[in-house]
């Protein structure tokens, strides 16, 4: 923007006359107009062009829009919704043309709004603050922030350890024994969050099974459970049950981990140690590998230590849309003879 009416005296040019200093707000404006005008940052049509009497004098020392916007980095659309929102008027609205003129001095509004934005809070939120001064609301939205960040980190923590849980089940997958073979694995602590078994499915047929897995997805929804868990599933025999061969469902539950236990209460904590473990593909193997495993268990005289647990690994529906392709790991935790 191109400053004019600059004596000789104003400007300390003058032979013999004292030194007058320009004002702070029209010199900083006079700087950022041959900032301008040198072709660094450019206005709308290049420069800046004012004219008529008291209009002209409103506007000298201003900031065009375009060269407001481009001085902060923002739009000229950005400036408007400001604008509209309460959160920074013009210094200067030309009453003919309507264009908008800023003082250089707005822009530590404009820096306060983008600080504000950086820390997540909302235009709306921003206004209020603004437009009450009150230092104690902003504290309390920042506080709500904060609270609400850490809530986004621990769902993306929860999210990245299902996914790490899903490489190592499709690494175990790639690297099991033959369908069939039985193996002795060390299990490090799990964490399980379960539900009762509403029917026994070992009596029935898969579609019994397909009910339990709905009745723990409608309880993980109702107990406010990211979706992801609802792809980690197992389920249990009691250990007397099972040592008796009394194959009854016990409970149907998800594994979750260390940083899910810590954010919840309900959670059940599985003991890490040794367990006699047998692999299948197959939904039906289940109870002839359940029988199969305890057989192997008392014919090397190993103690049952806890319940029974099939845990699903990993499901490939994406090869068969007609039922579920499971990779399943039938798995009793065992004590070894003194």
């Amino acid at each position: 923007m191109k400053v004019q009416g600059k004596s000789s005296e104003m400007s300390g040019t003058g032979t013999g006359s004292p030194e007058v200093r320009e004002p702070a707000q029209r010199r900083g404006a006079r700087r950022i107009s041959e900032f301008f005008q040198a072709g660094n940052i450019r206005g709308p049509n290049g420069t800046v062009s004012v004219s008529g009497g008291k209009e002209n004098d409103m506007k000298e020392g201003l900031l065009s829009i375009g060269e407001m916007a481009r001085l902060n980095h923002i739009t000229i659309a950005t400036l408007r919704l400001y604008d509209r929102e309460g959160l920074l008027k013009p210094a200067f609205v030309d009453p003919d043309s309507g264009y908008r003129y800023y003082d250089i001095y707005q822009n530590a509004r404009l820096d306060m709004i983008a600080y504000m934005k950086e820390l997540g809070m909302r235009l709306q939120e921003i206004q209020t603050v603004l437009s009450t001064e009150d230092i104690t609301r902003i504290e309390a939205i920042l506080a709500e922030k904060y609270e609400q960040i850490h809530k986004e980190i621990r769902a993306l923590e929860i999210r990245r350890n299902a996914v790490e849980r899903a490489i190592r089940a499709m690494e175990r997958y790639r690297k099991s024994p033959v369908k069939g073979t039985i193996s002795l694995e060390y299990n490090d602590r799990r964490y399980l969050w379960s539900i009762p078994a509403q029917n026994n499915f070992y009596e029935g047929d898969l579609s019994d099974f397909e009910t339990c897995l709905t009745e723990l997805r409608f309880a993980l929804i109702e107990n406010g459970f990211p979706g992801i868990h609802t792809y980690s599933i197992g389920t249990s025999i009691a250990r007397a049950d099972y040592e008796r061969r009394n194959f009854v469902a016990d409970k149907v539950f998800i594994f979750g981990d260390h940083t899910l236990n810590k954010l919840r209460k309900d959670m059940t904590i599985v003991e890490s140690g040794m367990y006699a473990c047998i692999y299948t593909d197959r939904y039906e193997d289940e109870l002839s590998y359940a029988d199969r495993l305890l057989s192997y268990c008392e014919e090397n005289h190993f103690s049952v230590s806890g319940d029974y647990i099939c845990e699903i690994l990993s499901e490939f529906n994406v090869f068969d849309e007609k039922r579920r392709n499971m990779f399943i790991r039938l798995q009793v935790p065992v004590k070894f003879p003194e």
